[in-house]
């Protein structure tokens, strides 16, 4: 199985991943799935939330409404995410950021599976679902080593009340990290986008910026998506599946090369 397997994965996909210096990877709501964790979104208004639409519950207006709604829907999520464990696709995507000269990982995703499975100074365009933020000075609260319970939590700087620090409907991305998400797409030699469809903007213009750049752009999706007419490779599967087998074709960088690598970049 694994011999037929890798024959999917093409020739100059190989190649381009042995000669891979430059490295950036934008994931999506399809990677925590496979780690059993529900997107939520519903369909069609479908109600996800007593009644309410995941469009209403999670957005800015309802922060401002009723905050200790907001706080109970996020509650609720946590209790679901935490249970969740990292499967292979985020285990690899960890190992990938000792093995190229430049890596960065950007998730949409607001669970902190990637932190979990060891991954590093992971890009969070919508933020996480592990933080308060101060609604009046802005300060931030890591709610698994400072959460009280009380809701809505009180600022430990200020003490006013907080909202849970994730990009909700009717905000903009963090301008930050998106930045920092941007500067990498458009330096990279090679850009994965894995498990999102690629609808979501202004995340889906990473890819597009990459593109663009000149990167060779790879999809990894059960389903094709918007993204998919423009990739160089579009992998049709679950990345806890694909990525693993990626994985061995990607070359262990040696001392020398990463020295040369690292005076390159100064």
């Amino acid at each position: 199985m694994h011999r037929d397997s890798e024959q999917s994965i093409s020739a100059r996909l190989r190649e381009r991943l042995k000669e891979a210096r430059r490295v950036f990877v934008l994931t999506g709501a399809g990677v925590s799935a496979e780690s059993g964790v529900p997107t939520f979104r519903g369909g069609g208004g479908t109600a996800v939330w007593k009644g309410m639409p995941f469009s209403v519950i999670s957005s800015a207006e309802m922060v401002e409404q009723d905050l200790l709604e907001v706080w109970a829907w996020f509650d609720y999520r946590r209790g679901i995410v935490g249970r969740a464990q990292p499967n292979p696709a985020h285990l690899t995507l960890a190992r990938w950021q000792d093995l190229f000269a430049e890596y960065t990982l950007a998730t949409q995703n607001i669970d902190g599976l990637h932190q979990r499975s060891g991954s590093r100074n992971v890009l969070e365009l919508h933020g996480s679902i592990w933080r308060a933020r101060c609604l009046r000075c802005a300060a931030r609260k890591d709610l698994r080593t400072k959460d009280t319970g009380e809701r809505p939590p009180k600022c430990p700087l200020c003490g006013g009340d907080m909202r849970p620090d994730v990009v909700l409907f009717g905000e903009v991305l963090p301008a930050d990290v998106f930045a920092r998400a941007e500067e990498a797409a458009r330096q990279c030699d090679i850009c994965f986008v894995i498990g999102t469809s690629a609808i979501v903007y202004p995340a889906a213009m990473l890819p597009e910026m990459a593109r663009g750049a000149g990167a060779f752009l790879v999809e990894i999706n059960p389903e094709a998506t918007p993204l998919s007419a423009i990739c160089h490779e579009s992998l049709r599967g679950r990345a806890g599946d694909l990525l693993p087998l990626l994985d061995r074709f990607v070359v262990q960088p040696t001392v020398g090369s990463q020295s040369e690598a690292a005076s390159e970049t100064r």
